[in-house]
């Protein structure tokens, strides 16, 4: 019969405007029909973990749902149910019979060219607009339904089965689209999340937090015309869009990471929380953006399992999934604490590679010497400097003036509880005593990354870095030759504080073996 219905849905004469063209989209759960001007929405028979459309009273009542609960952001959009029936003839109509064969939910088509995401992509989206974005959702949530049966909802014991169940779900496809490293790495952060910050979870409950929200907020459901409509939410399981009201945040602020616009984000969240009054978004965000960002990436792994899609297209939702989880994994490697970290080691053994990506996964600052020397003497960053070893600014005094400030810094974000990567020779053992000593001062978690590779690779490194003459560091080949006879041995560093990365080595292995240390450092007491 569904076979039939999708027949007869594509084309014209189906409906009664008579369209010119009628296209159909498929998504995991649904047929969509664009008509002209009209949109039918049609629900498969289909039964997942976290939703059952299997049979056609249930594919009403959730066709039902579907208006109504869209109707609180975009009202002029949701007509209504349309009734799909089969004649005498056997012929399927929108024409009313006495048998009823589906159901669609009608709207109108909203205009493509006024999707947000279209909107960024064409640049078209000023800051103003994420400023008016953040108090339109804050709104909604003022006005949400919340109560008792709802607010059960956001305990942390039904988080953790939300969580329990896309891990289950996605068991099948370990190795798949998602490597087993990151799977248990993630699985392990959330279930540790969930048990440490249970006084917070509760809290949200008791202060009336959890709301019946939109529960799929994302750049592709929200369209800007004169007014701010979103639409497309959750109808079809109730634990998924009776959330916290951060997690609602967090959705769309994870998609706008993974779209690329994260500093628009940042203007999300921080007119959301100051039209909202509610600061405790902050400490929930990475949290819920991990969450979201495995949701996404288990919603396309979902669809390698329907036989109706291509090789191609199996290619495509592959890659797809792998940038949901890679984003996942990078929110559950944020660190919620402050650590200083210790980047150490020669001149292009990859030092400043390894900070930046070691500062976008954990959400640390980088402070580099290279930078704050020439910072320190008022010089263009870009400025070539190739004074002798030891010698003009890479003097010992200089040295000296240059960490003594990196750790100034270092101490002040510390306190502000951020994690800070200290990227630097530390040649001399001095340096770093004076690095761990700092930590234990504070009393922030340590580590030391010693950053190794061959000769010929550090010498190709460097010739390159001159010819391009973009990079901050001074640093050739007869610096690395001086350096190596000049570097004290590290041996004093605890092995549980000490990590090697070697750059002729595959890179991704070693650097989650980083990231999976570092994260499962103890908060310090």
């Amino acid at each position: 019969m569904q076979e039939k219905i999708i027949e007869a849905m594509c084309r014209s004469d189906f409906y009664p405007e008579r369209p010119k063209t009628v296209e159909l989209i498929k998504t995991h759960i649904s047929w969509v029909f664009i008509a002209g001007d009209f949109v039918y929405k049609v629900k498969k028979p289909v039964s997942f973990g976290f939703l059952d459309f299997s049979t056609l009273a249930k594919r009403k009542f959730y066709c039902e749902e579907e208006l109504r609960l869209n109707r609180r952001l975009a009202a002029d959009f949701y007509l209504g149910v349309a009734v799909i029936y089969e004649d005498e003839k056997g012929n399927v109509t929108l024409t009313p019979t006495n048998h009823i064969i589906e159901y669609s939910v009608l709207m109108k088509k909203l205009p493509e060219d006024k999707m947000l995401k279209s909107l960024l992509a064409k640049g078209r989206a000023p800051d103003e607009m994420f400023e008016d974005l953040g108090k339109k959702i804050a709104d909604f949530h003022a006005r949400a339904e919340t109560g008792k049966r709802i607010s059960k909802m956001g305990l942390p014991e039904m988080i953790g089965k939300n969580h329990e169940e896309n891990f289950s779900e996605m068991a099948a496809y370990v190795d798949v689209t998602i490597p087993a490293d990151q799977y248990e790495f993630i699985k392990n952060y959330d279930e540790s999340f969930i048990t440490r910050k249970q006084g917070l979870l509760n809290k949200r409950v008791a202060d009336g937090k959890i709301k019946e929200c939109h529960g799929d907020l994302h750049l592709e459901h929200i369209c800007i015309t004169e007014n701010i409509d979103v639409f497309d939410c959750i109808e079809f399981n109730e634990r998924f869009r009776c959330v916290d009201t951060a997690a609602e945040i967090a959705f769309l602020s994870m998609d706008m990471d993974l779209n690329g616009y994260p500093e628009k984000g940042e203007i999300l969240i921080h007119s959301y929380i100051r039209h909202s009054g509610d600061p405790d978004v902050l400490a929930l965000l990475d949290f819920y953006r991990c969450y979201y960002a495995f949701v996404r990436g288990k919603v396309a792994s979902l669809r390698l399992a329907q036989r109706e899609e291509a090789v191609v297209k199996r290619l495509d939702i592959m890659e797809e999934s792998e940038k949901y989880f890679n984003l996942a994994y990078g929110y559950a490697a944020r660190l919620d604490r402050p650590v200083l970290l210790m980047i150490a080691g020669l001149t292009g053994t990859g030092k400043s590679y390894l900070a930046r990506k070691l500062a976008f996964m954990m959400n640390a600052e980088v402070i580099r010497t290279d930078v704050l020397r020439k910072e320190l003497l008022h010089m263009d960053l870009t400025q070539r400097q190739l004074d002798d070893f030891g010698k003009g600014i890479y003097s010992d005094d200089m040295t000296g003036r240059t960490y003594g400030k990196a750790f100034e810094i270092a101490a002040t974000l510390m306190k502000n509880k951020k994690a800070v990567i200290l990227d630097a020779s530390f040649k001399r053992r001095t340096d770093r005593d004076r690095a761990v000593a700092l930590a234990a001062r504070l009393g922030v978690d340590y580590y030391l990354i010693e950053c190794v590779g061959p000769e010929e690779m550090v010498k190709e490194r460097l010739s390159k870095r001159m010819r391009d003459g973009a990079d901050v560091s001074d640093g050739r080949w007869e610096i690395y030759v001086r350096q190596k006879l000049d570097f004290d041995e590290i041996n004093e560093i605890p092995a549980e504080h000490y990590l090697r990365l070697d750059g002729s080595l595959d890179f991704k292995p070693q650097f989650n073996e980083i990231i999976q240390k570092i994260s499962s450092l103890p908060e310090s007491s």
